[in-house]
């Protein structure tokens, strides 16, 4: 069982059916809800959600400089 973020409503909501970040609305108070973690069963609002366990840039090019060449 989890709670709703927003009016702390119980969601019926099993961790088996969902996935982590698996978008949900909660049937009280209508909040777009994101999973966020699932054991315990985690939900947060949609909204903040996004900036969870993202990395800051992922367009940002790795320090490699693309060369195939093997170490002797």
């Amino acid at each position: 069982m989890a709670v709703c973020s927003e009016c702390d409503a119980d969601a019926d909501v099993d961790e088996f059916d969902v996935d982590r970040n698996d978008l949900l609305s909660c049937a009280d108070c209508g909040a777009n809800l994101r999973v966020a973690a699932i054991s315990p069963l985690v939900l947060v609002r949609a909204d903040d959600a996004e900036s969870l366990d993202e990395p800051a840039d992922l367009d940002e090019p790795a320090d490699d400089d693309g060369g195939d060449e093997e170490w002797d």
